[in-house]
């Protein structure tokens, strides 16, 4: 009997990494995935196959035969996935001499964009600089499918092995609430007072992302209330009015949404947020990548 099976490069990729670890933890700390989503789509792609993959048991986690006999031709997927997705890009790059950069909000802070622009077509004349907006869904901005060639991101990425990156900005993240909030009085706030209180979320497809902004790490276990689910600046601006939700916002950000209703405030109690540029590693190679990397570099430490 042949069966017909349409398994996608993430879920083997989920399942190459748990067989390397045979543990569902570290493999999900190494994916940037929760420990439940990630069995979760291992349980998944088992129901399609048609088969277990892992033995699960108290003492730990051991592969299958079936399992065995999948994980070299995973890998082999895998990497041929990875070449074609290099060349595809190699061979897109040498045809229009274009770079493009991904963000999902205008990074702002100083003039950064410009700057960098000057620097790097001073250096590369030849090159086309194209700027794409991606939306908040995706916190690669366009790396991960290969829209983007280099981009403007928040720092924890998914999958982050695949990147590199050079942080532009550490920036404290301030609590955004409508200024009649009963803790807008206060001109600094312990995130201890807002565990309670629902907070705006960047969609699940975000990822570590979305627990970043939800301070998951600084909960000490505790779940956060989710007011609702936002994926713009406007949409964030909106809900805030409409009183559904404080949220987390890098103080670079803070002057997209204080406008008339929102004020924000310091928190005591957070690590700060890391804004960066990052690119593919497999892409380290090409000129304008590196290019446009250096000259970040040099207006991030002007």
């Amino acid at each position: 009997m042949v069966m017909t099976m349409d398994v996608h490069v993430r879920e083997l990729r989920y399942f190459v990494t748990v067989a390397e670890e045979l543990h569902f933890t570290r493999a999900a700390e190494r994916l940037y995935v929760s420990q439940p989503a990630l069995s979760k789509q291992v349980r998944a792609l088992e129901r399609q196959l048609g088969v277990e993959l892992f033995r699960r048991a108290p003492q730990g986690v051991t592969l299958t035969e079936a399992g065995t006999a999948l994980l070299p031709h995973a890998r082999q997927v895998l990497a041929a996935w990875s070449q074609g997705a290099a060349a595809m890009e190699a061979a897109r790059a040498a045809a229009r001499g274009t770079l493009v950069v991904g963000m999902s909000t205008s990074p702002g802070r100083g003039g950064l964009l410009p700057a960098i622009r000057s620097r790097f077509t001073a250096a590369h004349p030849d090159a086309v600089l194209r700027l794409r907006q991606v939306s908040w869904e995706d916190p690669t901005a366009g790396l991960a499918d290969g829209d983007t060639d280099v981009a403007f991101v928040w720092l924890p990425l998914p999958d982050a092995d695949r990147y590199a990156w050079t942080v532009v900005a550490e920036e404290p993240r301030l609590v955004a609430l409508p200024e009649g909030h009963p803790l807008a009085s206060r001109p600094e706030i312990d995130f201890t007072d807002l565990l309670d209180e629902p907070f705006l979320a960047l969609p699940a497809e975000a990822g570590p992302l979305r627990e970043h902004w939800l301070a998951l790490a600084e909960r000490g276990g505790r779940e956060p209330r989710v007011g609702a689910d936002v994926a713009s600046t406007e949409e964030t601006y909106e809900a805030l009015v409409a009183g559904l939700g404080v949220c987390l916002v890098a103080a670079g950000n803070a002057p997209l949404i204080t406008l008339g209703g929102v004020v924000t405030r310091p928190v005591r109690g957070l690590s700060p947020s890391r804004y960066a540029l990052a690119w593919r590693r497999q892409d380290e190679g090409r000129s304008l990548v590196r290019g446009y990397a250096e000259a970040c570099r040099k207006v991030a430490d002007e």
